[in-house]
């Protein structure tokens, strides 16, 4: 028997993965992680880790498993908060459930299962697994879950293949409702749990007040950019190549406050995001106002009226080399070659028809529809069909 090693969440999902497994004939053990337990930020009964873990215990002792708990919290404080904290500062949006899965849940988790003599590692995640084989190895396929509504394929689009060869996923092939039905008929005591909302592991964490326990408030000016700014305007030009289109349609424009007006006042740039409506607090505009661009520099935000403001949407983005990943690397891009692809640049976003263009020190990614915040720090992710092949951070 391939003994398997289950991260129990305590939620609906991860108690059905554990049972499936069991039903293909694997040794399984439900392990719990503990990542964070600063109540203080957390809003403490929306998903207290407590309750979850005993969920967890429930739910191994009902599937007659065994079970434990590891302390993942220093890792995790080092890798994704620190890094939260980081990118927050730079004026970045980062992506903590992404990264959450690359560093904790396939990295730090994984070798301690492994230790454990884990075959393999197995999450509720609603995606699946494929395998071809290329030159006489195998070569791991990242596929989106057959429930279009709930696909999470997004989240493990860093994932590499010596991470996914070692992966399970065995929810991939059921539906949300199906899902719950089968805890429901096993008598689970998370058949009815909703779903956890907020960070990876921490719950749901009041974000501008766990951002200023290290970024400390600091008052500034929101302006307001008109939507007829004559930037807006301009023709396109002509250009000698593709790669000059290219990078003229990722140029960012430098706002400055002679612009537009000031509109009203906020406690740090780095609070907000591109696209954010809610939180700015002022009023009295036509249509509400939405942030174009934040200034942690001069800590300024830019907003614009309406969720059709010419100042939230680009067409083409770009991803550094060093943020650059090939989850399938056979297909990885050499300079100067491009690939028709769909691509999203968050999750549950709808897949994008897109091109990639490889160039020396990157990729650009040119959408063919204008897409609205396009969001420095958050991560773009590309497919073949229903296979997720790569992604990148976005720059």
């Amino acid at each position: 028997m391939k003994r398997v090693i289950v991260g129990l969440s305590g939620g609906v999902d991860s108690s059905v993965a554990a049972y499936a497994l069991q039903q293909q004939g694997y040794e399984v053990i439900g392990l719990f992680m503990k990542n964070w337990h600063d109540d203080s930020v957390t809003i403490s009964d929306e998903c207290p880790w407590l309750d979850d873990s005993n969920d967890a215990m429930l739910v191994a002792d009902k599937l007659g498993i065994p079970f434990q708990t590891v302390d993942l919290s220093e890792q995790y404080k080092e890798r994704i908060v620190d890094y939260m904290f980081d990118e927050y500062q730079k004026g970045r949006t980062p992506n903590p459930d992404v990264l959450c899965n690359r560093e904790i849940k396939f990295d730090v988790f994984m070798k301690i299962a492994l230790d454990l003599g884990a075959d393999y590692v197995a999450t509720g995640h609603y995606c699946r697994k494929g395998t071809i084989e290329k030159n006489g190895k195998p070569i791991y396929k990242l596929l989106a879950g057959v429930d279009d509504n709930k696909d999470q394929s997004y989240f493990l689009c860093q994932l590499s293949q010596k991470q996914l060869a070692k992966a399970l996923f065995p929810i991939g092939e059921l539906t949300k409702p199906q899902v719950r039905d089968i805890a429901a008929k096993l008598d689970l005591v998370t058949a009815d749990k909703k779903d956890s909302q907020g960070l990876c592991f921490i719950g749901k964490v009041r974000l501008p007040e766990f951002l200023q326990q290290k970024l400390k408030p600091k008052e500034g000016v929101i302006v307001e950019i008109p939507a007829e700014q004559e930037y807006y305007t301009i023709e396109t030009p002509n250009f000698d190549s593709k790669v000059d289109e290219l990078h003229y349609l990722t140029k960012k424009i430098d706002y400055t406050i002679s612009d537009g007006k000031i509109v009203g006042k906020h406690q740090g740039a780095q609070y907000f995001t591109k696209g954010q409506r809610k939180g700015l607090a002022v009023g009295g505009t036509v249509e509400p106002l939405f942030v174009i661009d934040t200034d942690v520099d001069d800590n300024v935000i830019y907003t614009g009226q309406g969720k059709k403001h010419p100042g939230l949407f680009k067409r083409a983005l770009f991803v550094t080399s060093d943020e650059l990943h090939w989850i399938r690397e056979d297909l990885a891009l050499k300079v100067g070659e491009t690939m028709k692809v769909k691509a999203r640049i968050r999750y549950r976003q709808l897949l994008e028809k897109a091109i990639l263009h490889k160039v020396d020190n990157g990729l650009f990614v040119e959408f063919e529809n204008l897409q609205s915040a396009i969001t420095e720090g958050q991560f773009v992710a590309w497919y073949l069909d229903d296979e997720l092949v790569g992604s990148g951070v976005i720059s």
